[in-house]
């Protein structure tokens, strides 16, 4: 995928080839420009660096690559600049863990080596074929002059070791070429192969655009997932017709999985599902949006026959749910065979400048890992972090009961929360209600608008409640998580916004901060909601009534730093709320690639 992400800073911007992925920068200038620029003491800190989330000792990351479990060991491939902390030079780099939270560094998998890769390996996939032996396919740029894409596999040279330390290319790289119309300046990231029982053939996904790749009128073309078929995983052809597509831009980084329609956290397996079966799964279909920097899916039904994914929700396309409504993007799930579950990892960017990047020496983490299932209401996803992190929770501190009345906050004290796990639930009595904050209708799907004009600091009916986390002592700095309660304007059950709010998150006047926000589908009728964030020195990752809406928010602040950062439980509404419980954890540090 075009790895730099959803970066703001104009100047670095100039830097990329217009619709292209491949950039080639020059470091020894970038270098330069950056030891001439006013770095933010605050941002090399080396308290600024996360302690538990996902990053190499140094340099530049992006998208999670090919996770995969095998022979007890997990494996997380990445994009990786060996050479800085700014995108470009990108191989596949290479960690594994036992646990998917301490991780240990090896050499890089895949680098440039081919014709077909010469100019670039890009992201890609793991499937697992019948007799266990993983195969990795991944988009190879063989043209420099027009950013020509191909797809290509990659396999363990020694199957028998279970860290999968060397990679061969076989010699009949590439296996898919863009042809019959395909746009080969936007047609990569392959997904997870699935083998149908019925036929016993291969399919994946390649996220491409459909037709010429312009749009009718001043729409965005229409993204699109092409389907290829193989019986013995080498030779492809494409399905007449895409999957799927929508007037959206380019799909970069598709994927497409089944879930099971319990309600429960077992994931689903996608070559175990039959036509028999299939009546027990939905699926979903994710894509990254090149043109928004977001991820989104959809949930629906597969026709097998012909070869068709048609989403529940006829608007489903437009309406956009997604993974996280933060800084998110280019993620990739894949099924543990180990616990019987589906796991979501995802790439978040910084937000400081590409001068800071370099200065620190690192830029860019993965998200924590997620389990994903099927909400009981069959309309959208559950996330929620891996049980494993909780093994890394120490010294806690909690509240019970504890009223916080309109305008009142609360200091949770007796830990340090610079690096932090927060469980908390909140209930107020159901008649407040009647005094939340009418929804203005110009703003009612547009979540993110919502919270930019109704922030933290503006006071409200029904919020905002919610926490202040990486505060300062004075809370001159303090990173807002709260939730916010609607009245419709022509009636109907009350709307619940959730949104970070960094406006006042450091002191630092070159981050970009804006607000993230999402609806939360949720009865709250009850006056109950929950909220659980991680907090890690420069992410606050939160999810919402138990997974249903998720935003992770990069911060950089200058106070706030290690010891000196706080955490509050804070109302600006005009209605008590009360904790009914509240626990906070400090968090350790795992083993992290050797930093």
């Amino acid at each position: 995928m075009r790895a730099l992400g959803r970066v703001v800073w104009a100047w670095l911007l100039l830097l990329q080839l217009a619709g292209a992925s491949h950039v080639v920068h020059d470091y020894e200038s970038l270098e330069a420009e950056a030891a001439a620029a006013a770095v933010p003491p605050s941002i090399v800190d080396p308290l600024m660096r996360t302690g538990y989330h996902f990053q190499p000792r140094k340099n530049w990351i992006n998208d999670p690559n090919a996770p995969l479990y095998y022979k007890g060991w997990y494996h997380l491939f990445y994009q990786y600049n060996p050479k800085g902390a700014v995108w470009g030079n990108i191989v596949w780099a290479h960690s594994v863990s036992r646990d998917l939270i301490n991780w240990a560094a090896l050499k890089p998998a895949i680098e440039p080596s081919i014709p077909s890769d010469k100019y670039g390996c890009w992201s890609g996939s793991a499937t697992t074929l019948p007799d266990g032996t993983p195969v990795i396919m991944y988009t190879g740029v063989s043209r420099s002059d027009v950013n020509y894409q191909v797809q290509n596999v990659a396999y363990p040279r020694n199957t028998s070791d279970p860290l999968l330390r060397e990679w061969v290319k076989p010699s009949h790289n590439p296996i898919i070429v863009p042809r019959g119309g395909i746009n080969a300046t936007q047609f990569r990231d392959p997904t997870t192969a699935w083998r149908a029982p019925e036929d016993g053939r291969w399919r994946l996904l390649i996220g491409s655009v459909a037709g010429t790749g312009r749009g009718r009128g001043g729409a965005p073309p229409r993204g699109a997932a092409y389907v290829y078929r193989s019986r013995d995983f080498r030779r492809w052809t494409r399905a007449r017709r895409p999957l799927h597509s929508a007037a959206t831009g380019m799909w970069e980084c598709p994927d497409f999985y089944p879930v099971g329609t319990s309600g429960r956290r077992a994931g689903v397996e996608a070559s175990s599902v039959s036509a028999a079966s299939g009546k027990k799964v939905k699926y979903v279909l994710k894509n990254s949006l090149d043109l928004r920097r977001y991820d989104y899916y959809t949930v629906g039904a597969y026709d097998r026959a012909a070869e068709r994914y048609v989403p529940d929700d006829p608007a489903g396309d437009e309406r956009h749910l997604r993974y996280d409504y933060g800084n998110f993007y280019a993620s990739k799930t894949f099924y543990d065979p180990a616990k019987r579950r589906r796991i979501l990892w995802g790439w978040a960017n910084e937000s400081d400048t590409a001068a800071d990047d370099v200065a620190k020496g690192w830029a860019g983490i993965q998200a924590i890992p997620r389990t994903v299932w099927l909400d009981p209401s069959g309309k959208q996803l559950l996330q929620w972090p891996i049980e494993e992190v909780e093994a890394l929770r120490g010294k806690s501190v909690a509240l019970k009961d504890t009223v916080i009345k309109p305008g009142q906050h609360v200091e949770v004290a007796g830990i340090q929360t610079a690096q932090a796990d927060v469980e908390v639930s909140f209930a107020f009595e159901a008649t407040s209600l009647a005094s939340a904050e009418a929804l203005d209708p110009a703003m009612a799907g547009d979540a993110q608008r919502l919270c930019g004009a109704r922030g933290a600091d503006v006071g409200g009916g029904v919020g905002p409640f919610g926490l202040w986390v990486l505060a300062s002592a004075d809370r001159q700095e303090r990173t807002a998580v709260f939730f916010r309660v609607f009245r419709p304007a022509h009636g109907g059950k009350p709307v619940v916004l959730m949104c970070t709010d960094p406006i006042k998150s450091s002191l630092n006047p070159n981050l970009y901060q804006p607000t993230f926000a999402g609806f939360v589908d949720t009865d709250i009728s009850n006056g109950k909601i929950s909220l659980r964030s991680l907090i890690d020195r420069s992410v606050v990752e939160s999810f919402g009534a138990g997974g249903k809406t998720c935003i992770l928010s990069r911060v950089y602040p200058s106070l706030a730093i290690g010891k000196n950062a706080r955490l509050y439980v804070f109302n600006g509404g005009k209605a008590e709320v009360r904790v009914s419980r509240l626990t906070a954890w400090e968090m350790k540090k795992p083993l992290m690639n050797g930093a």
